[in-house]
């Protein structure tokens, strides 16, 4: 069964830029592609509502060593330090069963 994990939280505009936020969003999923144990092995994405400031991330990891991998990073607990305090520190993570979905591309 695939597991997945919804990590929602609305951005603190007084935390700093919308671009500054990105970038380190983006910089964080390059460091998981490019790491040479997790690379291939978690799916991350990024998404923010359209209008306003709500941000939710999906991760799916390929398997719980994987997920444990991740945790045990020095530059993951950074970077889930940097969600809570962008989020106002309130960050909620789901975890998420999938019950039935489509064929991949």
């Amino acid at each position: 069964m695939t597991k997945r994990f919804l990590i929602k939280y609305t951005r603190d505009p007084a935390t700093g830029s919308v671009e500054d936020w990105h970038r380190a969003v983006e910089a964080f999923i390059a460091g998981i592609d490019a790491d040479p144990v997790l690379g291939g092995r978690i799916a991350y994405r990024c998404m923010k509502a359209r209008d306003g400031e709500a941000y939710y991330h999906l991760a799916e990891p390929a398997d719980d060593e994987a997920a444990k991998v991740l945790n045990e990073q020095a530059w993951f607990k950074r970077y889930t330090e940097e969600t809570r305090r962008v989020g106002g520190g309130r960050v909620e993570v789901v975890p998420l069963e999938t019950i039935a979905e489509t064929r991949k591309r």
